[in-house]
């Protein structure tokens, strides 16, 4: 069925576990559920129109019992039919809430909200009060409609990454080109694109260059240029004229499906605030229902003139405030709204307790490649011993061919691709550089360590340059260097400044040499910042941080070299990490883009969904205890009973789902 269609009796959030624990389990199964929705053509009038039959049908047959008690009056209206219309009102709206109870019941849940209000209509039926009763279960049926309205708004975020879920493929075979689904499509095959098309699967551009438009995978509106072997995403937009794509990934390991997976899974990550909703609940709602039944019956022992009716009364309207409405759904709709601000801005937050965990954070440390400067290195200076520049480079790069290091590749892209260098034995030496054979000669390409380790001899000038630097020895002997240089992010500096107005510490950490690192952290206004480190390194160095209690540590890099570093750390977030398996298996939150302000973008949704909780915290509790403490003094009617439940449900409502409606 189509995600958006909500049946008449799918109308109600609210359950009970086999534990006694509230759970939202139409909010969630529906979120949890919706990667897994057909997409199916339905009739949007008909679909709209369905849930809303019974309550207005009640509504009609309400208005009509009520104009039969005040103004026509006819004969034949007796107490008899005049209850049966009643019931006639009642039925509509109460049959499916019955049918919950009846659900509830046989699970053992037995304060389920379905039989706190069947109990309260039941009761006023009973007392005579044959609108309140109506009235009752009429507004609660309106406003679980509009929290279905709600909950769709809530997943309009999500629901647009399943819009970019693509139909079909096209596939060229044999010079033709053959319409498939997705799911069919392999590895190693090759997939034309059209202007206007969504890229079906992840792969590489096998086209001279492409303009896409990857709007709903990491929030930037601006269109991409990319040229020929750039790697293309699934649901990225073609732009552009007709592109051709090689397949690097089945359907189901795209990324496109990944991030689906993460969405559908964040609703299972509870915040801590949401797990202690539930368990307060549990406990809450069968205190207020003794309560109600001592507030029946005690009253006979200490009142001269006890009127069972009358304390009946306040009792039913204490059964009627007592269902937690506003708590158990504005407070996973609002983390979920967090979650879905996020999403739209290419920041994905694997559950709402990482939500919660963002909020504490007041240290955050970050690699520096990749993150605070863009990456990309440039070749600046070549100079050899016994080679020329051209033959140095040439030689030095065909080594760094077995290195994904953004350094290494800025080596490769310099050198003649043409050239045949031979290479053999190589190795990696993790946090020093690469080992191979050259004509039967050892070749060292790496740091100032790596020849250090080795106990080969270089010029001093070396550790005073401030460049990246690859030094390289050939049989045992100091060579030569290439230096390299790479650049600030745009917005790097804006980032560590939005970082010292919040009080939040940022930390900078390299494993490049240590006057580079000064040299970003001073232009960046970076006062903790620690080069020429190794990978295990970093561990250790966040470790010593972690050490102090007070600090509450979140660690930014690639996810790919960083995995070690953003296991430890309170909250791992790996950054323009779009493709990479490791940094969606690792991190606890994805943020899809390069630029290091989504980290103050992060922050900020974080701490408005907070916000948006405790707000709704206040008024939920605020209200209703105002509202039970007016109905037992016997000022409250059923009427302020359905506002505390119902109507402040609906305004928590409202308040969570503000945050879809935020600028970022």
């Amino acid at each position: 069925m189509d995600i958006d269609q909500i049946k008449p009796n799918e109308r109600h959030f609210h359950t009970y576990n086999g534990d006694g624990e509230i759970q939202c389990c139409h909010v969630e199964e529906k979120i949890n559920l919706i990667a897994d929705q057909p997409k199916e053509k339905t009739s949007k009038s008909a679909s709209a129109l369905k849930p809303y039959i019974p309550s207005i049908i009640t509504f009609v047959l309400l208005m009509i019992a009520i104009v039969f008690d005040n103004l026509i009056k006819p004969e034949w209206y007796d107490n008899y039919v005049r209850l049966g219309l009643y019931i006639l009102a009642y039925a509509p709206v109460a049959l499916p809430v019955i049918k919950d109870a009846w659900k509830a019941t046989v699970k053992k849940d037995l304060f389920s909200e379905f039989t706190l209000m069947i109990i309260a209509t039941v009761g006023a039926f009973y007392i005579g009060e044959y609108p309140e009763a109506v009235a009752v279960m009429l507004f609660y049926s309106i406003g679980e409609l509009f929290q279905s309205a709600a909950v769709r708004k809530a997943k309009g975020n999500i629901k647009a990454l399943l819009d970019l879920r693509p139909d079909s493929a096209n596939v060229i075979k044999d010079d033709k080109v053959v319409e498939v689904t997705p799911e069919n499509v392999h590895i190693g095959e090759k997939l034309q694109v059209r202007s206007g098309e969504k890229v079906p699967l992840d792969g590489v551009l096998l086209s001279d260059h492409g303009i896409l438009n990857t709007a709903a995978l990491t929030g930037e509106s601006v269109p991409v240029e990319l040229q020929k072997e750039a790697e293309v995403l699934a649901g990225m937009i073609n732009e552009g004229p007709v592109i051709e794509v090689y397949v690097t990934k089945e359907y189901a390991d795209s990324s496109l499906s990944r991030i689906l997976e993460l969405v559908e899974n964040a609703s299972s990550q509870k915040a801590p605030t949401e797990l202690f909703i539930r368990k307060f609940a549990r406990i809450y709602t069968p205190i207020v229902v003794g309560l109600a039944a001592a507030l029946t019956f005690l009253p006979y022992l200490f009142v001269d003139e006890y009127i069972f009716n009358d304390w009946l009364y306040r009792a039913l309207i204490f059964l009627v405030i007592s269902c937690p409405c506003a708590l158990v759904i504005s407070i996973p709709l609002g983390y979920f709204g967090g979650i879905g601000a996020a999403s739209k801005n290419g920041i994905l937050f694997k559950g709402s307790n990482y939500l919660d965990a963002f909020t504490k954070v007041n240290t955050v440390v970050m690699d520096k490649t990749g993150t605070l400067t863009q990456g990309i290195f440039q070749v600046e200076k070549i100079h050899s011993k016994t080679m020329n520049e051209s033959e140095f480079l040439n030689l030095v790069a065909a080594v760094e061919k077995n290195s994904t290091h953004p350094i290494a590749k800025a080596i490769v892209e310099a050198s003649d691709q043409n050239s045949n260098v031979a290479i053999s034995e190589v190795h990696e030496i993790p946090g020093h550089g690469l080992q191979a054979k050259h004509n039967g000669q050892q070749i060292l390409v790496g740091n100032a360590r790596l020849l250090q380790k080795n106990e080969i001899t270089y010029p001093d000038e070396i550790n005073t340059i401030i460049e990246s630097i690859v030094v390289v020895s050939l049989n045992g002997k100091y060579e030569g260097y290439i230096t390299v240089s790479d650049q600030i992010k745009a917005d790097a500096k804006e980032t560590i400044a939005s970082l010292h107005e919040q009080n939040i510490t940022p930390v900078m950490l390299s494993g490049d040499k240590k006057s580079i690192v000064s040299k970003v952290a001073n232009t960046l206004n970076i006062q903790q910042a620690f080069g020429g480190l190794l990978p295990e390194d970093k561990v250790s160095k966040v470790q010593d941080i972690k050490a102090d209690t007070s600090k509450v540590v979140a660690f930014i890099g690639d996810g790919i070299n960083d995995a070690p570093v953003l296991a430890i750390s309170d909250v791992g977030v790996a950054m323009g990490a779009m493709g990479s398996d490791a940094a969606i298996e690792t991190a606890d939150v994805v943020i899809q883009t390069d630029h290091p302000s989504k980290i103050n973008t992060a922050i900020s949704i974080s701490h408005a969904t907070k916000k948006i909780v405790i707000q709704n915290i206040i008024l939920a509790f605020g209200v209703k205890l105002i509202v039970l403490a007016l109905g037992a003094g016997g000022i409250a009617t059923m009427w302020e009973a359905v506002f505390a439940d119902v109507g402040v449900a609906l305004l928590a409502i409202l308040n969570a789902i503000r945050i879809q409606r935020m600028k970022w």
